[in-house]
Order: C-alpha cells, then structure tokens, then sequence
C-alpha cells in the first residue's frame, strides 16, 4: 500500500471514529466537481466576450471595467447562471461527501458560493457560506442589510441579451433606493452579512460548542491560501486545543499540517473528488 492509499485509509478509519466531523470546503471541491472557469468550459459560453474584450478566463472577466451596466450583467448574468442555477459537471462529488458524513453530526463550513452544497443536499442547518452566494444580490451601496433572490431576474438577462448586452429595463437596481444592485459576494467592505448569515453563523458558533472536547474530525477539502483565516488557520488552531481531534486536509498540491498537530493529521496531495470516491 503507497502512501497516498495509506493515509485514505487512516481517514476512513478517522471518519468511522469520529464523534462529529466538522467539513471546510474551499474552491478545490467546486473545481474538482467540474465548475472550473478557464479552457475548453470558458470559451464554450464565453467565447464570444474573449473575442471581444481580450480575457481568457471567467474570473478575469469578473473585474473586467465593462462600459455600461447593459454590457456588466450580461456577462455576470451569464456567470451566476453556469456556475449557479446549472449543475455541476461532477455531481457525484457533493454526493459522495454528504454520503460519507451525512450520518454523523457534522457541520459544514465554505467559502463557496455556487450551491453546490444545497444542491447535494445538506441540511441548511449544518451549512454556514461565509463568503455569499451567487443567487443573492444587494445593493452596491449598500442602503440596508439586505439580499435578494436573484434566480428569475438571472435566467430573464440570459434569455433576453442580444450582442453581449441586456435591456437598459433589466438592469436589476435597489428597491429601495435605486441604486444598481451588485452580487452578494466578500470583495470589500460594503459585502452585506444579512440576517440569514448571522444566523449561520451563530448555528456554527453553537456546534462548535457543543462538540467541544469530543473526538472531532476537522476535514478540510480544496482549500488554499487566499483567506486561510477562515477554515485552514482555524482548523490547525481547534486541532491543537483538542487532544482528541484529527485534523484531515485534502489538496492538490498543498497538503501540509504544522508540526505542532502532526502526529494527529493526515495530509493527502490529490483530487478531493477522486479521494471521497475513494472512500465511500
């Protein structure tokens, strides 16, 4: 047996042992599942905006500075349905996760935005998505803290885009003070933590309470360095005050443990769709 299959059977041991399983998903799982944003899936709907405005993938396209808010949504409208409203190329790889803790007390923490969770389904009770939601917009002020479902104004701006632009009357504005709506997504300091946010949060918060000293799984799937504070730094942080606690990451390239926590880790460099496969 490699190492590799090695330390996929100590988390399996890990999982079966565990008393609740608290998951850290980042964009690894989503890519893993299929909803990459470069190659052959980027010029298949945007091919045409590539040609036009010189980017060669989706999330360049994000920042790219459109000339009108016609042009903005009908590129983002675009976006939010593909990665949002459409299912993922690799379903099973949400499925496979929820199979393998669903009967456990565990909670899931993320800084995804594409559903996927829900989709597969997750109790929305154990899901706290800390960084948004592409089905959500808000005021680009904003005036209030407040989110809007955005699913029909979505697929209508899809529909209804002609030359990589929508109708000027589709442009989605604050019902509140008419200002243009933007994504509900953390760029800044203006990102709206509405009360469905607080209160997963606070769902989070009290898991983490009541799971306390016992045997906790912290696995930690597809998440890298751009904001490590907020599942990577915690879960070292919660591993290390629990003497009882497994502290599991898979990734990529970047599977890594501090010294501090070793001897209670298991570090597996590889697909996180393919090692759940594994699994279960």
């Amino acid at each position: 047996m490699g190492i590799r299959e090695e330390n996929i059977a100590r988390l399996g041991a890990a999982v079966r042992e565990a008393e609740a399983v608290v998951v850290g998903a980042g964009a690894g799982l989503s890519t893993s599942a299929g909803f990459v944003y470069t190659g052959e899936r980027f010029q298949k709907y945007f091919g045409d905006f590539a040609r036009k405005y010189g980017f060669q993938d989706m999330y360049s396209g994000g920042f790219y500075p459109f000339e009108s808010q016609e042009e903005y949504w009908a590129y983002w409208s675009r976006y939010i349905y593909i990665n949002r409203y459409m299912d993922p190329p690799k379903p099973e790889v949400y499925g496979d996760l929820l199979a393998l803790v669903g009967d456990k007390d565990y909670f899931v923490l993320t800084t995804n935005v594409d559903h996927c969770f829900q989709k597969a389904g997750v109790d929305k009770e154990r899901l706290f998505y800390t960084q948004g939601d592409y089905g959500l917009f808000q005021c680009s002020e904003p005036c209030r803290q407040e989110t809007f479902d955005n699913e029909a104004a979505v697929r209508r701006m899809v529909d209804e885009q002609r030359d990589m632009r929508i109708p000027s009357e589709l442009v989605p504005r604050c019902p509140h003070c008419g200002r243009p709506m933007t994504m509900n997504l953390r760029a800044d300091d203006k990102f709206v933590e509405d009360e469905g946010w607080h209160m997963a949060a606070r769902r989070y918060e009290r898991f983490l309470r009541r799971i306390g000293d016992k045997r906790v799984l912290f696995l930690e799937l597809g998440v890298g360095y751009n904001t490590p504070g907020i599942i990577k730094y915690p879960f070292w942080r919660m591993t290390l005050e629990n003497p009882r606690a497994t502290y599991a990451v898979v990734s990529h390239s970047k599977a890594f443990a501090p010294e501090e926590i070793a001897r209670r880790s298991i570090c597996i460099n590889g697909d996180a769709g393919s090692v759940l496969h594994a699994l279960v």
